[in-house]
């Protein structure tokens, strides 16, 4: 996740902020964990029962709101140590566990895991865009200067065009397009017969397929899909001026869909 911040210009404000009201601690969030996991397992059981509408639809905003404010305090656990940090030195990351709160689309991402997280101060989503793709262009020439031998085993037992993408990607400039374009894109796409799994139509959220037709069939290379609705975004990404998206972006890889998630944070 690569989040950028504009400015903090009421660093005291936030610094009293913290002082009265400080980031929760672990236990405070492993304890929201359990309770998203008992809401969880509450309506899988009211499903499984088949129990009534009305008593589903209320568990699931039970859910809901446990999965809010997990991310809530997650986000919450994260302001002094690193946001403190990037308005001080400007270019910051960490690196270590993350639990996922929201749905996803994609097999990709789970539950929990590792995460590298940049945080940039004095920046905007372009900036974040272009750190995004610098960093995964780096990472594919490091991969070829030194790791080839292993790349060319990969290329003999198990993807013959590993070692030709990473090459792409590399040496490529990537596209980029806003989430509307997309969308426009992908419904031309289906008036011409291409079949989707999944519904494409303004407001959803990209599904693998989709991504993976983007930057495979479409473009043939690396794609930098910006300005999300901000239904389908965290709530602290920064709401753009049309008052319906987000300073969000995905960059998207051939062969893989969305490699890299990111935006722009909300300092108003």
């Amino acid at each position: 996740m690569f989040q950028v911040t504009t400015l903090i210009s009421d660093a005291e404000k936030v610094e009293k902020e913290l002082i009265k009201n400080p980031p929760p601690s672990e236990a405070d969030i492993e304890a929201a964990k359990a309770l998203v996991k008992e809401k969880g397992e509450a309506v899988a059981q009211l499903k499984s029962a088949k129990a009534g509408k009305v008593e589903i639809t209320a568990s699931v905003a039970e859910l809901d709101k446990a999965k809010e404010n997990l991310s809530r305090l997650e986000e919450r656990s994260k302001l002094k140590p690193v946001e403190t940090y990037a308005c001080a030195v400007s270019s910051v990351y960490t690196f270590g566990p993350t639990f996922r709160a929201e749905h996803s689309h994609t097999s990709r991402h789970l539950a929990e895991f590792w995460m590298v997280e940049p945080e940039i101060a004095f920046a905007d989503l372009k900036d974040d865009m272009n750190c995004a793709e610098a960093y995964v262009k780096f990472l594919c020439q490091w991969l070829l200067d030194n790791c080839l031998d292993d790349m060319e085993f990969m290329a003999k037992n198990f993807d013959k065009g590993c070692i030709d993408r990473l090459r792409m990607v590399a040496s490529t400039p990537f596209e980029r397009i806003s989430y509307t374009e997309a969308i426009k894109l992908l419904e031309e796409a289906v008036k011409k017969d291409k079949k989707f799994e999944n519904k494409v139509e303004w407001g959803i959220d990209l599904a693998s397929e989709h991504e993976r037709y983007l930057t495979e069939e479409l473009f043939k290379n690396p794609v930098i899909v910006h300005d999300y609705p901000k239904g389908i975004k965290a709530f602290y990404m920064r709401l753009n001026d049309d008052m319906k998206t987000v300073a969000a972006m995905d960059v998207l890889v051939p062969k893989v869909g969305e490699l890299i998630g990111g935006s722009q944070r909300e300092e108003r």
